[in-house]
Order: C-alpha cells, then structure tokens, then sequence
C-alpha cells in the first residue's frame, strides 16, 4: 500500500495506491491515525482512484477512520473508486454512513 497525504486547511486528503487488503490495513491505519491525530482535521477525502482491491479488511480500515474523524464532529468521504471498488463498497453498504463520489 501507498499512502499520500495532501493538507488543505482542515481537510485532509488520503491517496491510497495498490492494495487495502488484511496486508496493508494494519499499517496503514497506524500512519493514517498519526497524521490526523496530529492535526486539526475536521474532513478526511479518501481518495481511491489508484486503489486496485479492497477486501473486507479495508471496508474495516475505512469505517474505523470514519469512527475517528466522527469523533471529533468531522466528515470522511470516499471519492475516485473505480467501478470494481465501487461494487464491493455498495455490497458493503459503507454508502450509508460515508458519502461516496
């Protein structure tokens, strides 16, 4: 997994390169909470247009960033998922909670 971040005032946007599978989730939930822990964040844009495969794993990964931003009154949203990840978010039902465009 390939992470990079783009600050924006108080948005935070995440670029997700490869895989969001049970390899690459652990670590990228630990480098993901860092950064916004360390900032002022009230939205996250997970940006998934390089994202290649999401498995459950990475439905997890996302909806505990959502707890997170959630937490502190902010917004997450999922932005650029190609149709194969788009599938399996809207069999997840992440559309409900998180605003997919």
């Amino acid at each position: 997994m390939n992470l990079e971040f783009l600050e924006s005032g108080q948005t935070l946007t995440i670029k997700l390169k490869g895989d969001l599978d049970h390899h690459s989730a652990d670590e990228s939930r630990v480098l993901i909470d860092k950064k916004i822990n360390e900032g002022k964040y009230n939205k996250i844009v997970i940006d998934l247009k390089k994202l290649d495969f999401i498995d459950s794993s990475g439905i997890g990964f996302v909806i505990g960033r959502y707890k997170l931003i959630r937490k502190r009154n902010g917004v997450i949203e999922i932005t650029n998922a190609s149709s194969k990840v788009r599938k399996i978010l809207d069999m997840s039902g992440i559309g409900k909670i998180i605003s997919i465009k």
